[in-house]
């Protein structure tokens, strides 16, 4: 599994500046900060080869005239250092945009020695995790995205001529835009799509209640008064389909495994907010993945919503949590019936196979014990949820200044809670005063930063671009490509497994190496041999 993140960018002041090229910026900035010293500040680009945005999972592709021109990202956007300098992006002091590359245009694009991606997409900063095995690992990659942007934006702030940038993890600038939260999950690929959809819907419709970031403002556009439970669920049209930016699904088909296809598909999740909460995001991984498990095994609860993207919205507008809706069978019922009948659903399925141990056994404890709470009194839940811990801060300020929910006032708190600098962000100072429970050290996250996860291809990826920075010249989740003078063409890795390229199936190989030459060497013998998976 894992994370992805789209960042909303802001330049304080300079209101219209343009934010692809704020977004670069981010990018380039980070990569001048870990390139410090090395005379490569273009950092690891990422290959394109695999990438297949347009095929779908019902078993056809769309043609590429007839697609949305968000969802071509197999082709990596472009942005030229003219485009910067008429931007006023690109001074002359510039400090992290290299030379070389202001010719071709400046990085967009890069893979990080944690196995992670950083990159503009769809005008924002993106920061995609690595790929782990459990949700507490889920939430430690993506934690390490926050400090990833956080650097970046310091080291804009302390180079000569750039215009300070506001990074903030949420999900809408409350002026119909909204941009995505997602997550990832590894699946077989023999386990028919439509069993997906079906067991997928009112979990997905339901589990805002343990994972909304909260939001003041309803509709796309947030004019009409009120507070709700998810940044997203108003920006959602229909129930499956391909897109990501226009009329969202709540199951989203894309079929991109990035894995060996005929075995795997990978489930491209795209309906949740953007959590600074450890929990929500915890939880919002770990009870996927035991509904996944349920699905896969033919065990998932038979349930049916009459109006699923209706019900999203009536539930994220009512965060008392007594809003019921429709179920077909014509029975009705609220958000929390929903999570509930999951629950037990999922206690019953762990306990049949075996699995109620471990962090699977701390998923379901905490999911239920929330969900009691949330019963009994969902303020009481301020310590672990974004959206109820939001809701009591603004509740504060409205019971203190008399202040309505239209009142901008209130609007600025909402961006504040998101803002990424632990100095300035009201998550961060929150947890700083205790009022926000994790379950990670500040010193877990920071190693995150810059090495991955042991057990997944994440460790060969990360391992590669940390040892052999100038020799790596490109990487995607199934591959790295390597230049080397001895070798007559690119020696491209394939890392088709997402289980294998470990620590152990790999580290031996990272130890005994002293350079680059000596690895592939190592890894795939005489030129004359042929490319091998890691």
């Amino acid at each position: 599994m894992g994370t992805e993140t789209e960042y909303g960018i802001h330049a304080p002041t300079d209101p219209l500046a343009n934010s692809t090229v704020l977004s670069s910026q981010i990018i380039n900035a980070y990569a001048a900060t870990v390139r410090s010293g090395m005379g490569n500040l273009a950092g690891t680009r990422w290959d394109y080869t695999d990438e297949e945005p347009l095929h779908d999972a019902r078993g056809w592709s769309v043609a590429r005239e007839n697609a949305d021109p968000s969802q071509l990202t197999d082709m990596p956007p472009v942005l030229d250092a003219e485009q910067i300098a008429l931007s006023g992006g690109r001074p002359p002091s510039n400090d992290f945009y290299s030379e070389e590359s202001a010719g071709s245009g400046v990085l967009m694009n890069m893979v990080l020695s944690n196995g992670a991606r950083l990159y503009v997409d769809h005008a924002h900063p993106e920061y995609s995790s690595p790929e782990v095995t459990n949700p507490r690992a889920g939430v430690l990659w993506d934690k390490a995205g926050d400090v990833v942007v956080l650097q970046a934006l310091k080291k804009i702030a302390r180079t000569p001529g750039f215009a300070p940038v506001n990074i903030y993890k949420n999900n809408t600038d409350n002026k119909a835009v909204s941009y995505g939260a997602h997550e990832n999950y590894l699946m077989p690929r023999s386990l028919p799509f439509g069993q997906i959809v079906t067991g997928l819907i009112p979990f997905f419709v339901s589990r805002q209640v343990i994972c909304g970031s909260g939001r003041v403002g309803l509709g796309m556009t947030g004019r009409h008064r009120g507070f709700q439970i998810s940044q997203r669920a108003d920006f959602f049209e229909a129930e499956v389909g391909l897109e990501t930016t226009i009329r969202r699904p709540i199951i989203n088909t894309r079929d991109e495994p990035h894995a060996v296809a005929d075995k795997y598909r990978r489930l491209h999740v795209i309906i949740g907010d953007a959590n600074l909460s450890e929990v929500s995001t915890y939880l919002r991984l770990g009870t996927t993945a035991l509904v996944l498990s349920m699905i896969e095994h033919g065990e998932a609860p038979h349930v049916q919503l009459s109006e699923p993207v209706q019900a999203l919205q009536a539930i994220s507008h009512d965060p008392t949590l007594q809003q019921k809706v429709a179920l077909k069978d014509g029975a009705m019922v609220t958000g929390l019936d929903l999570q509930e009948i999951y629950l037990e659903a999922a206690v019953a399925h762990c306990r049949r196979h075996g699995t109620d141990q471990g962090q699977t056994a701390d998923v379901l404890a905490r999911w239920g014990a929330l969900l009691s709470t949330l019963r009994r009194d969902p303020m009481e839940a301020a310590t672990q949820l974004d959206w109820v811990a939001k809701l009591k801060l603004l509740q504060a300020y409205r019971d203190r200044d008399g202040l309505e929910w239209s009142d901008s006032r209130l609007g600025l708190i909402d961006l504040q809670y998101a803002d990424v600098r632990p100095e300035k962000g009201l998550y961060y100072r929150l947890a700083q005063r205790g009022k926000m429970e994790r379950l990670l050290t500040d010193d877990e996250i920071a190693e995150a930063v810059h090495e991955p996860p042991s057990d997944t291809r994440a460790y060969f990826r990360g391992k590669c671009i940390e040892r052999f920075p100038k020799e790596v010249v490109g990487a995607s989740w199934d591959s790295v490509i390597f230049d080397l003078p001895s070798r007559r063409r690119l020696q491209r890795i394939p890392t088709r497994e997402p289980l294998r390229g470990t620590r152990e199936l790999t580290g031996p190989l990272f130890d005994q190496a002293a350079s680059a030459e000596e690895f592939i060497s190592a890894l795939l013998g005489p030129e004359s041999a042929p490319d091998v998976a890691t």
